[in-house]
């Protein structure tokens, strides 16, 4: 228990040093040393040195009354302690405190317990927070400590925001002891609660008040006129709020003066200053008559695209009974300048700005696409030719005539057709060689005019080609239009032929007829008709950039070209491999279009029944040839998208110069001809546009005319206006709040 304090005084070194060692031990039941309360008042010397005095308390279940005591003899201060206040206190420490932060802290131990001291005079009560609002407090403090957990009653004066919209939203920022109300009378807020939480709430309000004032802002208008942008701003802004449930900000309009005024909250008023900013400005697309010169895109094609666009818009209206509509477009013309590209418009202002709206989506720079396609063919083919050919003739000596008699390969020619050109004795040439066969032919025979003829030949021939095509060609078009690129030949075909026949009397022309005196004479007019056809490589391409950067590809492919038959016709044959689809490719990716693999394999073979098949001697009954031809045939394509001008300066560069490289290496003349110097293409550099600045032309002129009139009217709109009435301030932060800070420990350096 403690010492009795009734009959005890305290000498001034001893009041030191008992408030010195005011400490607990950590068992449970352990009481502190606190000194005797004074009876008399300490002299001022006491009272300095208790203030200077440094305390470490630790208490683990102590009763708050021994704190209390000890805060009293500490202090100084007077308690009344309810009977109701009664609690088990745990406080550790381990470092030193002053008097005042100890009471700081006997504040706090109270609040975590559900108590609190309110003044009374010279003395203090201890009573439950419950009953707090009901005693005086420290009310209307010209200062509320931001640390402090003393009960504090504040009363705030509102200018701007409304007291009693308010409560509800700070009301859970209170706690349920706490009190907060506001008087609608005089715009005030009433809190009472501890010191620390009442000077968060009066920071809260401070912000708060910020956002509103009572400043009107004055805008004079320079080309709108004020009582249409006030209903256009009132229509536009009332519901919105009306569901806030704030103060809605007024918009008036002064006819006499063309000004707008603004009043209402701060940022409320930026916004609609910004959107008063907006409407007031010229009409570059008003009513009358504009000529909008077009950068990109056709002046007919868009002029008629317009017209449509009108046409349809006066249907829709006269559909929904718009009598408006109608006389609109009859004060509405557009006609196309072909030669500046440029559209002559008149229309009243809202058409006006539509039809321009319109012209500036369709007028900008179309993507190109550069298509490269690489088609390559690849053809294979053999053939073998073996065979045997004899014959022998015994009429002279009454003996019989026979043989075996086959042509050799396809085409070949038999020994028959090589004796009958024999013994023809022909002198022509041409004549002779025709009857020899290609490839080995090794031959005996007898002929005479008596005796036995006989003769012999064996025919021998193997045969390979090999084809390697390669076509790249390469075509720049705009996007979603179509571009065609031919390299190819006309070659003439015959479709049909005709011919008539007429005749004259030959008393009446005075002549004598092929068929008599007194026939006729037939005269002959053949007539052909000639078609001609394209043969070749033909491409046609319509790329169309979709959103993602990937290119659809509408194709029609054709390669065509004139083959030799050995099948008798009577024209020229051609081959042709055409392609038509549809594809997605990426940017810059290869695809495969199609192709063809073909391999054809066929043999022949003629020989005599029986003898043909019999092993070894029946080679001499038979000839026999095989054929093989292997077709390999793919297409492939590359499309690259080209962004810009300096992308397509890159690709036309490296096109150019691989030309250009290709002629070089021909050398500097030509062949057998030293003085005679090789045509080349001059060097890409030396086409390069000068550095001097480009010319301007009508169409930029006028645009650039046009922009600086627009600039102008802006300048003098700013100077005209007052700075007071148009210069809005940036909103005021709200003041951070004061956190004290503990002095950072002096150290003498780096410790391991």
């Amino acid at each position: 228990m403690l010492p009795n304090l009734k009959s005890r005084s305290l000498s001034l070194a001893t009041a030191i040093a008992t408030a010195l060692s005011v400490t607990i031990g950590a068992g449970a039941g352990a009481q502190p040393v606190v000194p005797p309360a004074p009876v008399a008042p300490q002299s001022a010397p006491q009272a300095s040195a208790l203030a200077q005095a440094m305390i470490t308390p630790n208490y683990k279940d102590a009763d708050l009354t021994q704190i209390v005591e000890a805060i009293s003899q500490i202090t100084g201060k007077n308690f009344i302690i309810d009977p109701r206040v009664k609690a088990q206190v745990t406080m550790l420490s381990s470092t030193p405190m002053t008097p005042d932060a100890f009471y700081e802290a006997f504040l706090s131990i109270l609040q975590v317990h559900g108590f609190v001291a309110v003044p009374s005079g010279k003395l203090w009560k201890i009573i439950p927070d419950a009953n707090s609002r009901q005693v005086p407090a420290n009310d209307l403090p010209d200062h509320v400590s931001d640390s402090s957990d003393e009960l504090v009653t504040q009363v705030v004066q509102l200018k701007n925001a409304s007291a009693a919209q308010l409560v509800p939203i700070l009301r859970p920022l209170i706690p349920q002891n706490g009190h907060l109300a506001a008087y609608p009378a005089t715009n005030m807020l009433i809190i009472s609660d501890h010191a620390n939480n009442v000077n968060r709430m009066v920071r809260i309000l401070e912000r708060i008040e910020q956002g509103g004032d009572d400043d009107i802002d004055v805008i004079r208008l320079e080309h709108a006129t004020a009582g249409e942008i006030t209903r256009v701003i009132n229509q536009l802004s009332a519901g919105g709020q009306a569901a806030e449930g704030g103060a809605a900000a007024k918009v008036i309009a002064d006819d006499r003066t063309n000004s707008v005024l603004l009043s209402g909250d701060k940022n409320q008023r930026l916004k609609l200053r910004a959107l008063v900013a907006h409407l007031d400005t010229p009409l570059e697309t008003g009513s009358g008559t504009r000529v909008r010169y077009l950068k990109y895109a056709d002046a007919e094609k868009i002029s008629k695209s317009l017209k449509e666009q009108l046409q349809a818009a006066a249907g829709q209206g006269a559909a929904a009974g718009a009598a408006t509509t109608g006389a609109a477009d009859k004060t509405t013309s557009i006609w196309a300048d072909p030669a500046t590209n440029a559209l002559v418009i008149t229309a009243p202002s809202k058409q006006m700005r539509q039809l321009m709206d319109i012209v500036d989506h369709l007028d900008i720079r179309r993507l190109e696409v550069q298509v490269e396609a690489i088609i390559v063919e690849i053809t294979g083919s053999s053939n073998v030719d073996l065979g045997v050919n004899w014959f022998f003739d015994g009429s002279n000596n009454n003996q019989p005539v026979g043989g075996f008699v086959s042509p050799v390969g396809t085409s070949g020619p038999s020994i028959a057709t090589i004796a009958a050109t024999a013994l023809a004795g022909t002198s022509s040439a041409a004549t002779a060689a025709s009857a020899i066969p290609n490839g080995l032919t090794v031959g005996i025979g007898r002929l005479k005019q008596a005796g036995v003829n006989f003769g012999a030949i064996l025919s021998a021939l193997e045969g390979k080609a090999n084809t390697n095509i390669i076509s790249t060609p390469s075509i720049v078009t705009l996007d979603n239009q179509e571009a065609q690129i031919k390299v190819a030949t006309e070659v003439p075909f015959l479709t049909g032929s005709y011919s008539s026949s007429y005749g004259l009397a030959g008393a009446a022309a005075g002549t004598t007829g092929t068929t008599g005196t007194t026939g006729t004479t037939g005269i002959v007019n053949p007539f052909q008709t000639i078609q001609r056809q394209e043969v070749g490589t033909i491409l046609k391409i319509t790329p169309q950039i979709t959103d993602d950067g990937t290119v659809l590809l509408k194709i029609e492919q054709e390669v065509s070209n004139l083959i030799k038959s050995s099948i008798a016709t009577v024209d020229v044959q051609t081959s042709k491999r055409v392609i038509n689809t549809r594809v997605l490719a990426q940017d810059g990716e290869i695809i495969v279009l199609g192709g063809l693999i073909s391999d054809n394999v066929s043999s022949s073979e003629q020989r005599v029944p029986f003898l043909g098949a019999l092993p070894g001697i029946g080679n001499l009954f038979k000839t026999r040839s095989s054929s093989k031809e292997k077709t390999n045939l793919m297409v492939f394509l590359r499309p690259k998208i080209l962004v810009d001008g300096a992308q397509m300066a890159s690709e036309t560069s490296a096109k150019y110069n691989y030309m250009r490289g290709m002629e070089l290496a021909r050398g500097k003349h030509v062949d057998m001809q030293p003085n005679v110097p090789q045509p080349t293409m001059p060097d890409l550099k030396d086409l390069q546009p000068s550095s001097a600045p480009p010319v301007e032309t009508p169409k930029a002129r006028a645009r650039r005319e046009g922009e600086a009139a627009l600039e102008r009217q802006q300048a003098i709109k700013a100077a005209a206006t007052p700075p007071a009435t148009t210069t809005v301030p940036d909103p005021v932060p709200a003041p951070a709040p004061t956190v004290p800070t503990e002095p950072a420990p002096v150290t003498d350096g780096p410790h391991e």
